[in-house]
């Protein structure tokens, strides 16, 4: 058993968090994501709004990891599903479940997943740098975008026109947020 002083200049990675702050930690992100709903921006031609969701969804995983980021993401879906104003608003969209299975259904269903494949890859030591965060954002963004995009095909034809701008924006998103990352795990002991 390591001495009180010992413990106190243990690297941080040896440190283990508390269960309360990790618990702390996934309902802030879940919080987090349903306030980053709330900047919503319809984008002329489609009924997808922009949002600081997937901002949300990619720095959970990052910096919770992959098990704790997805359950974020998972109580978000639940807490939506329940009726909490989780989901972006929008004059078009169906508010609860059903807004599940419309065009941003895609999206939605897929941030646990893509929370989980941005940590996964963030845990095997790329969260550490600014880098390797980013690269750990941008593979979970391929998942979301894979699940919005079948979400989206199933209600209106799509091209590379109607998702770049999203692409592009979430690009900046991630360039800017993946600076962080690094010190944030080091917050909540990751």
């Amino acid at each position: 058993m390591p001495t009180p002083r010992a413990a106190a200049i243990a690297p941080l990675s040896t440190v283990r968090p508390a269960p309360a702050t990790l618990a702390g930690a996934v309902l802030f992100a879940t919080a987090l994501t349903g306030a980053a709903s709330q900047v919503s921006v319809t984008l002329p031609g489609t009924v997808v709004p922009f949002t600081l969701q997937p901002l949300a969804v990619l720095l959970a995983g990052a910096v919770l990891g992959a098990r704790l980021g997805a359950l974020s993401q998972a109580l978000y879906l639940v807490a939506g599903v329940a009726g909490a104003s989780m989901f972006a608003w929008s004059p078009v969209l169906l508010p609860g479940a059903a807004r599940l299975l419309g065009p941003t259904g895609g999206f939605l269903l897929a941030y646990p997943l893509a929370a989980f494949v941005a940590g996964y890859v963030a845990d095997r030591g790329l969260g550490r740098r600014a880098s390797g965060a980013a690269l750990a954002m941008l593979a979970g963004a391929l998942v979301l975008y894979t699940g919005g995009t079948l979400g989206m095909a199933r209600f209106a034809p799509l091209s590379i026109a109607v998702l770049a701008p999203y692409a592009a924006l979430d690009l900046v998103k991630v360039a800017v947020a993946a600076s962080a990352v690094p010190a944030l795990r080091r917050v909540v002991g990751r």
